[in-house]
């Protein structure tokens, strides 16, 4: 996995001791002279060597969401010594044709070594495989798999943010929280597809507000972490996967370089939601804008499609609930667009301000409350206690069935 060998002829010997637990390994050629050692943080510490992310290690392949869960589900076969006695780790090397190899051992890192072994031995081709793994994704993980090729790489828990961007790096796939048929995906989500996943909404473009002061807050709300990643990102990975146009409102847009979408700027400085929609509608290519906040991270899949498919006439479409109705979670059509632009010029900050001039329709609670009981889409995030309440709420683990993640049954 460093780079020593390529070939099973550089190995001139290969001898196990099982008594000593000693594996002695002659080479046929020599050491590179001068190593960079790195010490790493897995499995206890370590040292290892040559841990760069390789050069042109970037994949480009697609791979099917059906045919990933389908190899997790093989990996559950072939992981017999968990079942007996716990405690052990499995892995899998796979491709949409279905799994390749697997291997099971007391360590995380063990298991992608045994995998990378036993691949050479039988002289697999490994570019382009998915790697499944029950153990975390650290960056020693991701520089493992990227070596080898592998253009995929998920885990039944979640990946470092080291993982994260070295994966964003090398153009891998990386699927945190891989349970049953829900995961969510931290990296290049576009290279993932299913059959019931669904087509973008056609005619409506992905409006992200990033633009509020978070004055209760005391720090900005779109960059708080949650579930291994941060609000925005939730929020952004979702609209991804709706919308084929996305735009951020911000007057910060180098806060957000890392997300591949537009970013465009308030065009009435200082007016609040209102003027951050009013950016977003003029700035979008299509009729109509399906609006969420920063602070609302639990935006659900099925809830925002039906809004956007209301087929009653209305210039805005507005979710109901028991509090009260939602203008930052919404459907605006830029026909609104000269009743918004009075109401900001006679300095109306109000984003219901401009509702008595235009068509108002109501999504009523029976139209979402199956897709979202407790109504978490609309739950927006202002003060500390809040927030770590929400972390408390989400258990270290955000569940697809009410935020950005994937559901394979919701699409």
């Amino acid at each position: 996995m460093q780079g020593f060998i390529t070939r099973l002829d550089e190995i001139e010997s290969l001898g196990v001791c099982r008594e000593q637990g000693v594996a002695r390994v002659r080479l046929a050629g020599e050491i590179p002279a001068e190593l960079k050692t790195t010490v790493t943080t897995g499995c206890g510490g370590g040292i290892s060597y040559a841990l760069d992310l390789p050069e042109a290690s970037v994949v480009s392949n697609s791979y099917s969401c059906d045919e990933l869960i389908r190899l997790l589900r093989q990996l559950q076969g072939h992981s017999k010594l968990y079942a007996e006695h716990g405690g052990i780790h499995s892995a899998a090397l796979g491709t949409n044709a279905g799994l390749l190899i697997a291997c099971e051992d007391i360590g995380r890192h063990n298991t992608l070594d045994r995998l990378a072994g036993e691949a050479l031995f039988k002289g697999l081709e490994l570019r382009a495989t998915m790697l499944v793994t029950s153990g975390r994704i650290s960056s020693e993980m991701v520089i493992k798999a990227a070596r080898l090729g592998v253009g995929l790489i998920a885990s039944r828990t979640t990946p470092s943010d080291q993982a994260v961007r070295l994966c964003q790096q090398a153009g891998i796939v990386l699927v945190g929280y891989l349970r049953g048929e829900r995961f969510e995906v931290f990296s290049h989500a576009d290279k993932l597809c299913s059959a019931d996943q669904g087509q973008h909404i056609q005619g409506v473009t992905g409006i992200i507000l990033a633009g509020g002061e978070s004055r209760r807050m005391g720090s900005d709300k779109s960059l708080l972490p949650i579930g291994g990643a941060r609000f925005i990102d939730h929020i952004y990975r979702t609209f991804a996967k709706l919308f084929e146009e996305v735009i951020i409102v911000t007057n910060s847009p180098s806060l957000y370089a890392d997300i591949p979408c537009a970013k465009v700027q308030d065009i009435f400085q200082g007016q609040g939601a209102l003027a951050g929609i009013h950016a977003g509608l003029s700035a979008a290519s299509q009729q109509r804008v399906f609006v969420a906040a920063c602070d609302m991270p639990f935006v659900n899949l099925t809830l925002v499609r039906r809004i956007c498919q209301q087929t009653t006439g209305g210039d805005v479409v507005i979710p109901a609930h028991t509090d009260g109705h939602e203008p930052l979670h919404a459907m605006y059509n830029k026909s609104c667009l000269e009743s918004m632009t009075s109401m900001l010029g006679a300095g109306q900050k109000r984003v219901v301000s401009f509702f008595p001039q235009v068509r108002v329709v109501e999504f009523a609670a029976e139209n979402w409350q199956d897709c979202d009981p407790q109504g978490l889409s609309f739950q927006n995030i202002n003060t500390p206690d809040e927030y770590f309440a929400l972390r408390g709420l989400s258990g270290g683990n955000f569940d697809s069935k009410s935020t950005g993640c994937y559901d394979r049954k919701q699409g």
